[in-house]
């Protein structure tokens, strides 16, 4: 009887350990969930850390980066929003997906360049996507993308306050404040409609803060007594000596009318007349907290930990610098963006990453961090070394290509463009027979105010750079017709190859 009894406990031992040992193997392989929260034109350093405005508060974004990793040099392929927020889904440069305008007939080319979402989805993952995709403005059930277990959005640029959506291929009027309500959907999902034994995979895309920027009724005027400083490095003298006919002509007269050619002309004054750029920052500041809730509900849910947050912008933005406002062309200004990731099982607290990262580096970085393999078409790279100390990245990009489409909507925006940047230095091509290029020595004029491309001093590094861009024109297989795609979604439209200088 003893060794029955014996027998007994040392059999229940063994069930229990057995049990604990499978309970710790589950844990060990559980998925990680993403939270990807992408903003609309955030200027990178609209960012508590960054010190540029002494009066913007940011706290929850400021916790991401205590809590996880900056990227210093974060940037898009191309600067404006359906193109980068495909090169995000896909991985792919606007080349290569076929969006590179903001034009309401096209999407990428979804079925042969899958959206890495879709990919989660087939390794077991549950998405959603809430908020803007500003892509083609289909209706009703063709509006949600494919990859998406549940869609809440809106056509085009939608409206800040009662807008229209379209929840699931319902669309109706919502009551309220667009990034409030975009945020309540998401944490209705995460809380309600998920499925809790599965990963999951959330896009929380909010229309702020493109312009009209229009903060929340709560925020509304609150930095109306604080200064906006000017911009860093002198960009708000820009007076375009030395630089090209077409970047005058962009700066004093948007519609051509009235340029007149002068070598001396003088700096606009400072601020900008009719933009006040206060209220880009204010409402921001619903962002900020729309992010401090998904985040509390992350920790109600226990799944902060094990969720891979990032933040970042679809592209940057001028806030003054230059004379400009907006984004599209290839200064710093526009082409990078803020990066914000927190994954503590990988991600040491308050990492700062250095190299040259991109947008369609996302999509193969999550889908590592899933376990799933990124498919050959994507041709951006894992981030995942990056966040190891110990591993060195000396085979990481040193150079990068960025591309821009003279757009449809907005031709006197800038030419067709391409630029290569280095570490060290940039330069822009704008593919104009009777304009120069642009060639920038970003270590030492990082505002970009002295342009290089007549000192024979820089005749060698200007040819190492054009000889690098044709290697990423190749690496990329980059499509010099670039209407390939459009020509296919829509009428025939006599798209300007560049811009007339007169």
């Amino acid at each position: 009887m003893k060794f029955l009894n014996n027998y007994k406990t040392i059999l229940l031992l063994f069930v229990v350990a057995s049990t604990l040992f499978s309970c710790a193997q589950q844990e060990t392989a559980k998925k990680p969930n993403f939270l990807f929260i992408l903003v609309d034109d955030q200027p990178f350093d609209a960012l508590e850390s960054s010190g540029r405005y002494p009066f913007l508060k940011t706290p929850n974004m400021q916790r991401l980066q205590d809590e996880g990793a900056i990227f210093e040099n974060y940037y898009v392929t191309q600067s404006i929003c359906s193109p980068s927020r495909a090169s995000f889904l896909t991985g792919t440069y606007p080349h290569i997906h076929g969006v590179n305008q903001n034009n309401q007939h096209v999407d990428p080319d979804w079925e042969t360049y899958q959206p890495y979402n879709q990919h989660l989805q087939s390794a077991g993952y549950q998405t959603a996507h809430v908020g803007k995709i500003h892509m083609a403005h289909f209706k009703g059930e063709k509006h949600i993308r494919p990859g998406f277990d549940y869609w809440y959005s809106f056509i085009g640029q939608g409206e800040y306050f009662d807008p229209m959506v379209n929840d699931n291929g319902k669309e109706y009027q919502e009551k309220g404040y667009m990034t409030d309500i975009l945020t309540g959907k998401a944490i209705d999902w995460l809380k309600k409609e998920r499925d809790p034994n599965k990963p999951f995979s959330l896009n929380l895309w909010h229309k702020a803060v493109h312009e009209n920027h229009s903060p929340a009724p709560r925020h509304n005027k609150i930095f109306k007594n604080d200064s906006l400083p000017t911009p860093p490095y002198g960009t708000h003298l820009e007076n375009f000596a030395g630089k090209p006919e077409w970047q005058r002509i962009k700066a004093w007269d948007s519609k051509w009318k009235q340029y007149v050619r002068s070598d001396t002309i003088a700096p606009k004054p400072w601020p900008i007349k009719g933009y006040k750029f206060k209220s880009l920052l204010e409402t921001l500041l619903a962002v900020d907290e729309s992010l401090g809730k998904v985040i509390q509900t992350l920790e109600e849910m226990d799944e902060l930990e094990n969720t891979v947050i990032i933040y970042s912008s679809d592209n940057g933005y001028f806030m003054g610098e230059h004379g400009y406002w907006d984004k599209r062309i290839a200064y710093e200004n526009s082409m990078k963006i803020p990066m914000l990731i927190r994954y503590p099982e990988k991600i040491k607290a308050g990492m700062v990453i250095n190299e040259n990262a991109l947008n369609i580096d996302l999509a193969p970085t999550i889908l590592e961090l899933a376990g799933v393999n990124a498919p050959e078409y994507m041709q951006g790279e894992s981030m995942l070394n990056l966040f190891d100390e110990d591993k060195e990245n000396d085979q990481w990009r040193k150079s990068f290509m960025f591309e821009y489409y003279v757009d449809d909507e907005y031709p006197y925006a800038g030419p067709d463009m391409l630029a290569i940047r280095s570490e060290k230095y940039k330069l822009i091509d704008a593919f104009l027979e009777n304009d120069i290029d642009e060639l920038y020595d970003l270590e030492n004029d990082p505002g970009e105010m002295q342009n290089l491309i007549n000192d024979p001093n820089y005749d060698t590094v200007e040819k190492e750079l054009r000889e690098e861009l044709e290697n990423q024109k190749k690496k990329y297989k980059y499509n010099t017709d670039r209407d390939w795609w459009l020509r296919t979604q829509i009428p025939k439209k006599n798209h300007s190859k560049g811009i007339e200088i007169r």
